[in-house]
Order: C-alpha cells, then structure tokens, then sequence
C-alpha cells in the first residue's frame, strides 16, 4: 500500500503466519487484504447477523446487530485510519473481527456463560474471538483456524493494551503462536478499539431512542451531547426533532473522530514515533481522545449504563438470556447425547476439556438458534416481548 507512514503496519514487513503458505495463488493480494476477506467469508461473521447488539433477537429490523454494528466500526476505523496514513485493510479486518467471539445474548449471554463455565476455566468473548480463529473456524485442508497474520492475531489479542493475566483460551492461542502480549499493540489495533468506543456511543443512542427506553431530556444535557445539541438546534431550527437527532449523533461521531485524529498525530509526535516496532515499545497508548474529550466520553458511559444498559427493560431481557445460556450449559453437560452429532463425535473424553467444548458451542449459537434449543431441550423461553 502506498502512502503509509512509517509507523504503519507495512504487510510487506508482516512477522508472517502460523502455517506457511504459497503467496500470490488466489489473486494479487497482500497479507492484510487476504486476512479482512477470510473474515468476511468465515462462518463466525456470517452469524453475526443473528447476534444481539443491544437489544436480544429484536423484532423491529431497524435496530443494530452484531454484524452491522461491525461494519459501521469499520467505516469509522478506515476514517481514522487514513487520516493518520495507516494501513486501512488490516484496520477494517480487526474491526470487522473484534465481535467474533461473543456469545449470544451479548454481555448479558456472556456472564452467564462465564459463570456456568467457571469450573472450566470460565470465557471470555474477546479470547473467545482469537480461539475461533485459530482453531474452531476450520476450512483449510492442513490446519485449523484461518491461518491470519501474527499482525491480525496480536491486534485482536490486545486491541484494548497489553494482557498481563491472559484468559486460558488467549494463553493457549499464545503459547502455539506468542503474541508478545506483555507490549503495545500497532496503531491499527488501537484505532480498531476507539472505532468501536465511538461506534456504540452513538449508535447505541439511536438504538434507545428508537425502543423508547432512552429519555430524552436527560440525554440532551449530557456533556457530549449538550453542546453539539444546541448547534444543531441553531442551524436546523426549522427541522422536526427526529431528524435534529439524526444529524446530531452523525455531528458527534464526526467531532469524536476529528479529536482522536488530532490528538493521535500529537501523541505520535511528541513520543518520536517512526516505526511499528518504536509503537510496542511506547509503553501507552498513541490513539486516544484528548484529555477533555476522554473526561466527557466517560461520563456519557455512565449515564447510557445507568439509563439503558441498566435499565428495568434491560435488565429484566439480560435475566431470561442468562437463564437461556446457563439452561443451555447444564443440558448439555448433563446429557452430552442432546448435542448434535458432530459436536457429539468430538466431544473431548476429560472433563474440564469437555466443559470448553460445550462452551464452544454455545457461544457460537445465534440469539433466535439458542432460544429454539432451549425451547426444545427445557421449555419456554420467556422472553419480554419486543427484545
């Protein structure tokens, strides 16, 4: 790719992959091209579609899923990207990976899964996503996994910073293939994980207000909003409301986005940045919000968890997904024969391995695939209507 910075990740530089293999035989792609289309046609983001973002295997097609919310992080991360001259596929590939590995039920489906899998080592979604990728997405003919870039991997194992305590599914993933978790991850990863900050800030807004869970009122004197709020409402005083909050989350991504661009270009600099390597080796972060910005962000997550994570509807969905999975675990542990054949003929013969394996599967189900099994397995769901 032309134009790259030097402290770009260069996939003609690129650390290589786990299983050797023979270039240039499906097209002229480059390392990072070739690891963003093996995502793209993976089973694991094909499910996406059917996986919760917010709010559990909603009826309204309007609100976000897993998948598009993956692309809209995307979108975002290529902005930055090219902002800063960084490789943009490798950027679009961790953005459109970083979700792989949640179970169904989002957050809510995978503290259950946890719990019900503590004797096993627990989950975690974000290892969850490297233990899908380098062994349970299996189509190649000699290796399990998608055989990814160690770029690819490492930015997905520590897109949020390095990894000091690694859960097992990570540790193993490391120990094939070492990560160097204990460093700084390039600044693609670190542009993939405030992609998705600012993805499901204000996407998630959209999403509230939509269901009619989000109040209104007290979402317009946030910090983050109130400001881009009263400009809007001075520029569009003649336009409804509805379409006043439309151009006010796109304002607000494109303030986010600006502020991380400039702040970044100031933190590169300052730190004397002109490598890959010279970004392992900073020791913090080099993609960020500025100071003010990072204080106004923190706040507005507080309050979305406090008024709609949190709220009744929320939480009262979050309890009948957490009965689903962990129903789900205790079926299958207790009568493995309920699994499907080919999860039965694989089914490891020790029991904290046969625990995982379990845990395997069930992550891997969509909301409306786990909500059928434990229908057909235990009973009704009872699920609140509308989520």
């Amino acid at each position: 790719m032309s134009g790259l910075a030097s402290y770009a990740s260069d996939p003609a530089r690129s650390r290589g992959r786990r299983h050797a293999e023979q270039s240039g035989a499906r097209g002229p792609r480059d390392a990072f091209q070739r690891d963003r289309d093996r995502i793209v046609h993976s089973i694991a983001f094909r499910r996406l579609r059917h996986k919760t973002q917010m709010f559990v295997a909603p009826d309204g097609d309007h609100f976000r899923v897993r998948l598009t919310h993956s692309l809209e992080v995307a979108q975002i991360g290529r902005t930055i990207a090219r902002a800063l001259r960084l490789n943009e596929d490798l950027t679009e590939a961790l953005c459109l990976a970083h979700d792989l590995g949640h179970p169904p039920f989002g957050h809510a489906g995978e503290d259950a899964l946890k719990a019900a899998a503590a004797a096993t080592g627990g989950f975690d979604h974000n290892a969850h996503t490297l233990r899908i990728l380098t062994r349970l997405e299996s189509v190649y003919p000699y290796w399990d996994g998608l055989n990814l870039s160690w770029e690819m991997l490492e930015g997905l194992a520590k897109h949020n910073g390095p990894v000091a305590n690694p859960p097992w599914a990570l540790a193993e993933v490391d120990a094939d293939y070492p990560l160097e978790l204990d460093r700084w991850p390039s600044l693609e990863a670190q542009v993939a994980a405030i992609a998705d900050d600012i993805a499901y800030d204000n996407h998630d807004i959209d999403d509230g207000l939509r269901a009619g869970i989000l109040p209104l009122d007290r979402l317009l004197v946030q910090p983050l909003v109130s400001h881009g709020w009263a400009e809007v409402c001075a520029r569009l005083a003649d336009v409804a409301e509805a379409r006043r909050l439309r151009e006010l989350i796109r304002d607000q991504i494109g303030a986010m986005v600006n502020d991380v661009i400039a702040e970044s270009r100031r933190r590169i600099v300052e730190a004397g940045i002109n490598s890959a390597d010279a970004v392992r080796e900073a020791g913090r972060p080099l993609i960020g919000f500025s100071a003010p910005m990072a204080a106004e962000e923190r706040a507005f997550k507080r309050f979305m968890y406090d008024e709609l994570y949190h709220s009744p509807p929320q939480l009262e969905v979050a309890a009948a997904a957490a009965r689903v999975v962990s129903g789900l675990f205790a079926a299958y542990r207790d009568d493995p024969a309920r699994l499907p054949q080919a999860w039965r003929a694989s089914m490891p013969a020790d029991a904290e391995s046969a625990g995982r394996h379990i845990a395997d599967f069930i992550a891997g189900m969509t909301d409306r695939y786990a909500i059928a099994r434990y229908e057909e397995l235990i009973g009704p769901a009872c699920l609140p209507e509308g989520f």
